[in-house]
């Protein structure tokens, strides 16, 4: 993985004059396209004013999960905790939402805008204990350039 290339090419994506949905799948095929082990990506957002998660732009198998409750799965804890959660084995948490068999590992990082949590990406992975501090650093700043547009 080509940290900075990656960051390059997502704040071009970021820069593009395009609707922010057309950024944002832009970005999810991008990474899913770019990052080996990326099957599944996707970002979620506050639903209004409810105490949920609602799917929005995403690349990989359809899922089920389109509205997510704050503190449900790795993404409800994202929501409540305001914190990055790195998942290298599934079946070690208690409070993970099943997506899928093939799913083996899990990373979510929120989206601050203005100090308050409006979403987060979420990256699934088919391979155990595959996510390292480069791939938070690339979602870190992909947040980041997201919440400039969002």
């Amino acid at each position: 993985m080509n940290l900075q290339d990656l960051k390059n090419n997502i704040n071009n994506i970021a820069e593009s004059n395009t609707t922010k949905e057309q950024k944002l799948q832009q970005i999810c095929d991008y990474l899913a396209g770019k990052v080996s082990y990326y099957d599944w990506v996707g970002f979620y957002f506050k639903n209004g004013d409810k105490d949920e998660l609602k799917l929005a732009q995403f690349n990989g198998e359809p899922t089920d999960h389109i509205i997510i409750p704050f503190g449900k799965g790795i993404c409800g804890q994202v929501a409540v905790s305001n914190e990055n959660f790195v998942v290298q084995d599934v079946t070690e948490q208690d409070n993970y939402i099943s997506c899928g068999w093939k799913v083996k590992s899990e990373i979510v990082i929120p989206i601050f805008v203005d100090n308050q949590n409006i979403g987060q990406i979420d990256i699934d992975s088919h391979t155990a204990n595959i996510f390292t501090s480069d791939d938070e650093a690339l979602l870190e700043y992909t947040c980041k350039k997201v919440a400039l547009f969002i």
